[in-house]
């Protein structure tokens, strides 16, 4: 059988709020339905006592719907990270390529976004010129905004 990927989930505060700065920002669009689930096949699933998940998928922009999703999702119990780094074992970032760098991170600040370095112009031998930076969401999680030449 064939691999392919499928999502990339984010656990958020507030899913609905995450869920819209996605859509704003990066042209994500919802791919219904919206989840709320519950039981003890979750319970097993996530080895927590009386677990509930609300949230939905978004369908990452350059697909259409059968394409991988950005799956924001909020626990009814959750636990707050306080160490979203970039350098922070584990996985680190979320990608979207875009026309223009700058016009995009000035949106994305627009709606509540903040930046984590520079933008910066650079030349990747073997690769090409790339122009990119990385930002966070609303909640803190890692974005890298980038433009290769």
């Amino acid at each position: 059988m064939a691999t392919k990927f499928s999502h990339k989930n984010i656990i958020s505060k507030n899913w609905k709020k995450l869920a819209d700065f996605y859509i704003r920002v990066f042209d994500c669009r919802p791919k219904p339905p919206q989840r709320d689930l519950s039981g003890e096949w979750l319970d097993r699933l996530t080895s927590l006592s009386n677990a509930s998940i609300k949230g939905m998928h978004l369908l990452l922009p350059g697909y259409d719907i059968a394409g991988p999703t950005l799956e924001i999702f909020e626990y009814n119990d959750e636990i707050i990270n306080t160490s979203k780094k970039i350098n922070l074992e584990g996985f680190g970032h979320i990608a979207f390529a875009v026309e223009d760098v700058e016009l995009k991170l000035n949106l994305l600040l627009e709606n509540g976004g903040s930046v984590v370095g520079r933008l910066i112009d650079a030349e990747i031998d073997g690769v090409g010129k790339i122009t990119v930076v990385y930002a966070k969401d609303p909640e803190g999680n890692i974005i890298e905004i980038q433009k290769w030449e």
